[in-house]
Parts: structure tokens; sequence; C-alpha cells
């Protein structure tokens, strides 16, 4: 492979959480191929590791969350057919994001455009920097995200704010992003990573079946209509009754202490 090499997708482990962090801030954390394939092997152990219950995503240096792919380096990707079946050659680092089985939060801060932006939408909560700017930009060059840009803003915002976005090509900052829903929470730059680290490592204390399948009952939402989730978060609800960690919870409770959850 000629293209370029000179950044990485970093896993950090601290205790419970791993940080996922995008590593390449000479280039505002641009994804190149390298980095996707290295993001599709780090998102497959991560949801094979029981030892992770959370993710944060991030990326490292001070201008950027991520802007999305190297325009430069997409030759790599092969020929159309190839460019389009990306996704089953493991090189789509958004929709890896997608597939984490894990809660995962993202922290904010910079440039999150493109690529970036999808990354950040495929993550359950977003936690941004007043100075983050997202954006989709990609209409403006005569396309339209293909990792889902549009599905995820859409569902995200609802489809006013997300045509704003998507058919204007027009970057909104993070107040804006917070005002409309995109962002859960805005910090200080200064309190991001912490701010994030700590919603992250709430969730990896909580009971990790229970947490997986909490994440997934929210896509059911946003997928399936309301009678048939209904039963389908019913049979979830009776199963995660059944597990270990429900029983020591329910002791926990009686006897007024903190549980201690095993992921059984």
């Amino acid at each position: 492979m000629n293209g370029h090499t000179d950044g990485e997708v970093r896993l950090e482990r601290h205790g419970h959480v791993a940080h996922l962090v995008l590593d390449r801030p000479a280039k505002l954390n641009a994804m190149t191929v390298a980095m996707d394939h290295r993001m599709n092997d780090l998102v497959f152990e991560i949801n094979n590791d029981p030892e992770i219950r959370a993710v944060l995503l991030y990326g490292a240096g001070d201008r950027a969350f991520s802007a999305g792919s190297d325009i430069t380096d997409l030759d790599e990707y092969g020929d159309n057919w190839s460019y389009r079946n990306r996704f089953d050659n493991r090189t789509d680092y958004a929709r890896a994001v997608w597939l984490i089985r894990k809660p995962a939060v993202a922290a904010v801060h910079g440039y999150c455009i493109g690529g970036g932006l999808e990354m950040a939408s495929a993550c359950d909560i977003r936690i941004a920097s007043p100075d983050a700017s997202f954006g989709a930009g990609e209409i403006r060059w005569g396309w339209h995200g293909g990792s889902g840009q549009t599905q995820f803003l859409t569902r995200l915002i609802g489809p006013g704010h997300a045509s704003r976005i998507l058919l204007t090509g027009d970057r909104i900052d993070g107040d804006e992003a917070h005002r409309i829903g995109l962002v859960q929470q805005l910090v200080p730059r200064e309190q991001l990573l912490e701010s994030a680290s700590n919603v992250a490592e709430r969730i990896a204390t909580l009971a990790p079946i229970a947490t997986q399948r909490t994440k997934y009952m929210v896509r059911v939402a946003q997928n399936v209509g309301i009678d048939a989730a209904l039963h389908i978060e019913n049979d979830s609800f009776s199963y995660l009754m059944t597990t270990e960690d429900a029983v020591e919870g329910q002791a926990a409770f009686a006897e007024k202490r903190q549980p201690t959850f095993k992921g059984r």
C-alpha cells in the first residue's frame, strides 16, 4: 500500500473504559485507509473483550476531533466497486464506530467535519466544547457522505436541522450543535476530556449486559414501529432479569449497598 502512514488509531485501556484516539493531529486527524483498517480491527477487539464496558472516542491535538477522510488518500480504496464495498473490505471507519457494541461517548473539539461528523454521530453520546465546528461539506464538492451522514443526522436532529447542514454544507459551532440536540453536553475546552471520561466511566460501573442491551433498544426505537418495539423491549427485559447481574442488583438494593456487576 502506498497511502499515507503518518497517523494511527490508538487503543488505550483505562479500567473498564477503552479510549479510541484518532492520532494524526498534524492533518486534523484525517483518516487514511491504514487507519480505517486499524479502526475496524480495534472495534472487533473491543466488542470481544468483556473487560471493556464503555468507549471514549476523541481526537489528538488541539485543532480537531477529525476532518474525516484524507482526500489525497482516496485512491487507496481501489476502483469504484471496491470503494462501494469498503464496508466489507474493513475500510469504513464510521461504520466501524457504529458497530461498537458497548456504549460509546464522543468528546468533540475543533473540526468535526465530513467523516469525523459521521464517527461522532455513530456514537451514543456526544460531549463537545464551544470551539467544536460541525459540518458536512461534501455537497459543495458534488457528493454527500456515504457512511451514515444523511441517515445519522436525520435521526439525531430531525429532517429540518439535518437538511440545513447537509444541503448547504455550512458549519455550526458547539453552541448551535447543543441547541439542536446534536450534542448532549457542552463544556469548556479544558474540561472536555475529563467530562466525557466521567460519563464513560459512569456507564462502565453499570451492568455491562444491561447497558449493551439498552444501547440496542435505543436503536430498535429508531428503526421499528412502536408495537413491535414494545414486544422486543419486553423480551430484552425478561432476558436481563435472568442474569446474575440482575440478581446482584436486587440484592444490593435490598441491602442498601453498591452492586458489584460481573457481566454475567
